[in-house]
């Protein structure tokens, strides 16, 4: 009896590991995220059990430590009695997945894990959409950063800190933020006040790999103005301009 957290790459189901797949394909019980496509999940048996449980913004968020705990119950209930259980989680489980924390529930429970990567949102879509993430002349490096760290009532410390974004802003290469449509303003106001360009071209990847991709090119200024909506990748730096526009959107 195993609990396998498995990542569901960043929405496109041909993206998904084929070890996660098998897994799919195999398991009795899936708990899956809110942002794992139908797509991903139609590779489950009609046998197995799919349990729901990702938190909606709005909804579950006034109470993240308790929805989190209630995670790790269901884990550790069905990881004592049914042989694969499949933790299905967005992108990476170990890129703001928290899946450090339900790996913990495990261990201090004594039932049995593994984790299974998955192609993260923050380099998987941008590829997708021919932006290179870091480009000889333009990004030596990138820094892939949570635009919203912390939910009302979580208890548990965001890193300590919230991101300070000027000091990003001030290190130069490519800046990738997931979850930051909703904090986009005050985002876009700190990268310019530590020293990025008001014209730094961004690029927003919306819905990536799945066919209701869009993306918008925008600027650092212009960001806070551009009509948005979550789920979204956001791209800051030269790099935007390199295959911005070229990519089709993927077929399922």
């Amino acid at each position: 009896m195993t609990v396998y957290l498995v990542g569901a790459g960043p929405g496109d189901p041909g993206l998904l590991t084929r070890k996660g797949a098998e897994l799919l394909r195999s398991a009795d019980v899936v708990l899956y995220d809110r942002l794992v496509t139908p797509e991903v999940l139609g590779l489950v048996r009609n046998e197995a059990r799919c349990i729901d449980v990702g938190r909606r913004p709005g909804i579950d968020s006034g109470d993240a430590d308790r929805r989190q705990e209630d995670i790790g119950r269901l884990l550790v209930e069905h990881g004592r009695v049914s042989p694969v259980v499949v933790r299905l989680k967005g992108g990476d489980p170990f890129v703001f997945g928290r899946g450090a924390e339900e790996i913990e529930v495990l261990e201090r429970a004594g039932v049995p894990w593994q984790v299974v990567p998955g192609v993260t949102s923050a380099f998987g879509v941008p590829g997708a959409v021919g932006i290179p993430v870091t480009h000889r002349g333009l990004a030596s490096c990138v820094t892939v950063v949570a635009g919203h760290t912390r939910d009302p009532g979580d208890q548990v410390p965001a890193c300590g800190h919230e991101p300070d974004w000027e000091a990003l802003a001030r290190t130069g290469g490519t800046i990738v933020v997931l979850m930051g449509v909703e904090s986009r303003r005050s985002i876009a106001a700190s990268l310019i006040a530590g020293g990025r360009a008001p014209d730094t071209a961004v690029a927003v990847i919306q819905h990536g790999t799945t066919p209701a991709q869009k993306v918008v090119r925008t600027t650092l200024a212009e960001l806070p103005e551009v009509p948005l909506e979550a789920p979204a990748v956001m791209v800051v730096g030269p790099v935007v301009d390199v295959g911005f526009g070229h990519a089709e959107v993927p077929e399922q």
